[in-house]
């Protein structure tokens, strides 16, 4: 299926200046962003206390966060779960105060403030060493993934495709924790997942393009480089398109229809595969191709064989 039925080659190569200029802008204003006013980490990873409660009838999320004010838990950060009548609070770590204990005072305010029957559903506790045993696992879980996908690309291509791979793979990561630390989004585990998402779903963007670049290297033997990436890049435009709108389709409906819980974890990947598309055409290419790559380093040595002008010259 092609949606776009280009007849000529898209000079996309002409413009990578720009959008090198564009990213490189970017990635400083996210760098910016995340020195000044740091990324918002949830209790996942700061530590703190999650209560599910049932109400009897339909919560008022606006009330239930001024009873919490009221009583001096104005940090409490309240959202509905599944329905309308269960709530999630989660809460900060508060020291020599039990889990248990937090969720009955809790329970105890909304009952009075409310006026409605409640059941506790749940309540979890996150110590503050989980969450920096998180912190740091979440950061070793991205950075170990960078460089395995950097080792892969570099022997199934070659390494100029490699460092532009994990080029455009950093570019990604970072404007996406960028986006969430300018707009103050809570940063939870759920967005780290998002994260290592959007590395698999731009990588497997930036593998497709590279894949057309090294059989056009040995097919089109008049072209020279640039040329050949644009043709390359315009041969896989449509797939890249095809596969970015029914993807963004789906996390579009996540991000409207699939409630709170997962509003971070839409927003990362809605954002991560816009930014993964454009980088799979700009970034890596472009940073492959300042590296110098060319022809000769991607069409394999022909070895001699030991005899074989012999067996040439034999009838």
């Amino acid at each position: 299926m092609q949606i776009l039925n280009l007849k000529e080659t898209v000079n996309f190569m002409s413009y990578r200046k720009y959008a090198m200029a564009f990213s490189v802008i970017l990635m400083i204003a996210a760098l910016s962003s995340l020195f000044v006013n740091k990324l918002n980490f949830g209790l996942d990873f700061t530590g703190g206390t999650l209560i599910e409660v049932g109400f009897e009838n339909s919560a008022d999320l606006k009330q239930l966060r001024e009873i919490l004010a009221n009583d001096g838990y104005g940090d409490a950060v309240v959202q509905l779960y599944g329905s309308s009548r269960d709530v999630v609070i989660r809460l900060a770590q508060r020291d020599g105060v039990k889990a248990e204990m937090l969720g009955n005072q809790i329970l105890s305010l909304l009952k009075d403030g409310t006026g409605q029957e409640l059941v506790m559903r749940r309540i979890e506790f996150v110590g503050a060493s989980v969450g920096d045993e998180l912190t740091e696992q979440g950061g070793l879980a991205m950075l170990t993934a960078l460089l395995c996908i950097l080792v892969y690309v570099a022997f199934r291509f070659e390494w100029r495709f490699a460092l532009g791979s994990v080029f455009s793979l950093f570019h990604d990561v970072l404007l996406t924790l960028g986006l969430f630390s300018f707009l103050q989004l809570e940063f939870d585990l759920t967005v780290m997942a998002a994260i290592l998402a959007v590395i698999g779903y731009s990588l497997n963007d930036t593998i497709v393009v590279s894949d057309r670049v090294r059989e056009n290297f040995r097919k089109v033997r008049d072209a020279n480089a640039e040329e050949t990436i644009n043709i390359s890049l315009t041969q896989t435009l449509s797939r890249t398109v095809i596969t970015s709108i029914t993807t963004l389709l789906v996390l579009a409906a996540l991000f409207y229809q699939g409630g709170a819980l997962i509003h971070g974890f839409a927003t990362a990947l809605l954002f991560g595969v816009f930014v993964g598309t454009y980088s799979s055409i700009y970034v890596a290419s472009a940073v492959a191709l300042a590296l110098g790559v060319s022809k000769e380093d991607m069409i394999p040595e022909v070895v001699e064989k030991e005899g074989a002008d012999h067996q040439e010259m034999m009838p």
